[in-house]
């Protein structure tokens, strides 16, 4: 194996494993030399993933040879947002999974946690979080699709929201509100 002084040029491996192909970058430092071991995404996790997607997510790799890029899409069963449907797409960073996956909502929405230009207000997405509950080396892509499912269930934050002008639509008329996600719905979410 050869090692690289210059940080910014990795050596670059790729494996195929079934019928997925795995780029794998090292990174080395030893004695002044850099030295990491970065997998695009794990196998196993991707096979976590899958496995346990909730019954309202969809998960779909358009290149089976990139599985640090995937799309989902939720398509939630009850509440405000049900019978929409609602297409993300993830980017794992290389630096992954000391920093979180990027997100960006794809479907226009009218939620307290989501712009309608698609960023999102997820604190498990978030490198730094006050609550303490934001992004971990321990987190996973399963807690992403988890957490992204949930804000159309029991994480509707009014409180500190995103999308400032959707949270006081809702303090200030629920039926409004929920006239104008429906809207929403039927011109984007189908």
């Amino acid at each position: 194996m050869m090692v690289s002084e210059d940080p910014v040029h990795p050596i670059q491996l790729q494996i195929q494993l079934g019928g997925c192909l795995f780029e794998i970058n090292y990174l080395l430092k030893v004695k002044g030399t850099y030295i990491s071991i970065f997998w695009d995404l794990q196998f196993a996790e991707v096979a976590e993933l899958e496995a346990n997607l909730p019954c309202t997510c969809k998960v779909n790799f358009p290149d089976p040879n990139k599985l640090h890029y995937f799309q989902l899409t939720v398509i939630p069963d009850e509440g405000y947002y049900q019978g929409g449907k609602f297409q993300f797409e993830t980017e794992v960073p290389d630096a992954y999974n000391m920093v979180p996956p990027k997100v960006k909502c794809l479907t226009r929405i009218w939620h307290p946690n989501i712009t309608e230009t698609g960023e999102i207000c997820l604190s498990l997405l978030r490198e730094h979080s006050i609550d303490g509950t934001g992004w971990a080396p321990t987190r996973t892509l399963k807690d992403v699709v988890w957490g992204l499912n949930s804000l159309f269930t029991d994480l509707l934050n009014f409180d500190d929201p995103l999308n400032i002008e959707a949270a006081e639509h809702h303090l200030r008329d629920k039926e409004d509100f929920r006239n104008k996600v429906e809207d929403y719905i039927k011109r984007y979410a189908r």
